[in-house]
């Protein structure tokens, strides 16, 4: 069936070009009411202009995701416009590249900043009007960077990786409200890829093939606590993971067992998704070794 939401209203963040601009117009071709957000006044208008004149519903805001007063008045805005806001989706962002050694601490911050403070401004803003209506769904922009690593990325990974957290523990909260949080990590063709990699790299990354995952998880049937992977037209899931593990209790060669085990501790024979993070100490205090253990001193 096709995904419906009319009577949505959506932010969009970043949305004056690349992904944003692409999230933007999906949201808005599926019924969706979409508030075109950037710090180019210009591109927000444009691309609520190409909105509107597909017969879409948009209005652009200028501002960065940066100036907490400046979201808020964008939430209070939108609220007082149209009533609600159902969709967040936070993709601004930005790139200061260099290898960690070379990083200047001011660029660390800034990306910092922008990709996980830009986006805990905006979430905040709009979580309890979320609360109040019992109906959410908050899109983070993470990245292969932030999960897999990504050489002279260390703030943007850093950032990227955050927004998982952010995601796990927001999931949690917002669950008996009907707010669903999750993830996308995008592989597309962007201003921020420029002079990173070749045009052969790139072949095939559109941004408009990664917008249809937003439009899944912006869906009333969304998951939440969803990693989704995104490019190319293909779409992956990832998974924060604890395996299975040994337990060597207070052993007085505790470290040594540690060292000599590596294999059995990363064996992902029976690995889970742990619900929360209580599920760690809980397999911890109840490891299935300890029987073992324990009836082995017994004897």
């Amino acid at each position: 069936m096709t995904i419906d939401l009319k009577g949505r209203v959506a932010i969009v963040t970043g949305a004056g070009g690349g992904l944003g601009r692409s999230h933007a117009i999906a949201l808005a071709r599926h019924g969706a009411r979409v508030v075109v957000n950037d710090l180019s006044a210009a591109a927000c208008d444009a691309v609520a202009a190409e909105i509107t004149a597909a017969g879409g519903e948009a209005v652009p805001w200028t501002c960065s995701v940066t100036d907490r007063e400046g979201v808020f008045a964008m939430v209070a805005g939108v609220v007082e416009r149209w009533g609600r806001i159902d969709i967040l989706v936070n993709n601004a962002g930005i790139l200061r590249d260099r290898t960690f050694a070379n990083m200047d601490l001011d660029d660390f911050a800034l990306v910092v900043d922008v990709h996980l403070m830009g986006s805990v401004n905006l979430t905040k803003a709009a979580w309890p009007h979320m609360r109040d209506r019992g109906y959410g769904r908050v899109i983070f922009t993470t990245s292969s960077s932030g999960l897999y690593g990504n050489f002279g990325q260390a703030n943007y990974g850093a950032a990227k990786m955050a927004l998982v957290g952010l995601m796990q523990t927001l999931a949690l909260e917002g669950r008996k409200f009907d707010i669903r949080v999750n993830c996308l990590a995008p592989s597309a063709a962007t201003r921020m890829t420029e002079g990173l990699y070749s045009d052969d790299d790139l072949k095939g990354l559109s941004t408009d093939l990664v917008s249809p995952g937003v439009v899944a998880l912006a869906a009333e049937s969304a998951p939440t606590r969803t990693i989704l992977l995104a490019g190319a037209g293909a779409f992956e899931q990832a998974h924060i993971t604890m395996t299975r593990g040994i337990h060597v209790g207070d052993a007085p060669d505790a470290a040594e067992q540690i060292r000599a085990q590596w294999a059995r501790i990363a064996d992902r024979t029976e690995e889970q998704v742990p619900e929360s993070g209580a599920a760690q100490y809980t397999h911890e205090i109840g490891h299935p070794d300890r029987a073992v253990v324990g009836a082995l001193d017994a004897a």
